[in-house]
């Protein structure tokens, strides 16, 4: 295998944030008192999120407003006369509570770690993604963990690729690959920075953007078997 270095995004591609995300937003609406209809407040609260999300990776609005806003949005949009500082504060402390791994997530860090270096890239939270990935069991198979919190730049921003390399050990952009789920962060990213990279598509979503992954993959036990193919182009999958 040629590569040595395998940088993964970490949410929806090796720990399943979805399910981690409902999880902790159940918790903390119970814990507020808020029992009904919390279904279709976190189908809001989702969107609310995402959406957010997105204006953060273009510096439009910091992490710190991100944490609070999108739960002040999804109460003024229900009217919920709840504290978004304290709902933030309560989903976070659970979001470690509540790791469910992508099913392939062990044996593709244990297997890769063995043939070279894995690190993480995320533009999670840096002290909530540490915790995550230590309740995870997955620490053990983990060089690094690159955030945009700490370096000051979000993916797909290429300062923020530059910055994880210099976390990795002697660095080739040869060999090393990006294995993620989004299209506009981690393989726009990858395109921008230079390195190749590998789509994790497990929904088999179209890829109507300009990102062009080098590979696709449905699942994560596929990814070390495809790499040792070193197969020119995505296959169809």
């Amino acid at each position: 295998m040629k590569y040595k270095l395998f940088l993964f995004d970490l949410d929806d591609t090796l720990l399943d944030f979805r399910a981690s995300e409902k999880l902790s937003f159940v918790r903390t609406m119970q814990a507020l008192g808020l029992r009904d209809g919390v279904d279709g407040i976190f189908q809001q609260y989702q969107a609310i999120n995402v959406e957010l999300w997105r204006r953060f990776e273009t510096g439009d609005v910091t992490k710190d407003f991100l944490k609070v806003e999108r739960f002040r949005k999804t109460f003024e949009a229900n009217g919920i006369e709840l504290d978004p500082e304290a709902a933030s504060s309560l989903y976070l402390e659970s979001l470690p509570d509540t790791v469910v791994l992508i099913d392939g997530a062990r044996q593709v860090c244990e297997t890769l770690s063995a043939m070279g270096e894995v690190g993480i890239i995320t533009n999670g939270v840096e002290a909530i993604q540490n915790r995550r990935i230590a309740s995870s069991g997955l620490a053990g198979y983990i060089s690094f963990v690159a955030t945009s919190e700490a370096c000051g730049y979000a993916k797909p921003d290429v300062r923020f690729f530059e910055y994880a390399a210099k976390m990795a050990r002697p660095f080739a952009k040869e060999e090393a690959i990006i294995v993620g789920d989004r299209l506009d962060a981690d393989i726009l990213g990858a395109n921008r920075y230079g390195i190749e990279s590998c789509w994790f598509n497990p929904d088999g979503l179209d890829n109507a953007s300009a990102a062009l992954p080098d590979y696709e993959v449905a699942s994560l036990n596929d990814i070390a078997p495809l790499l040792n193919r070193r197969l020119p182009q995505c296959p169809v999958t």
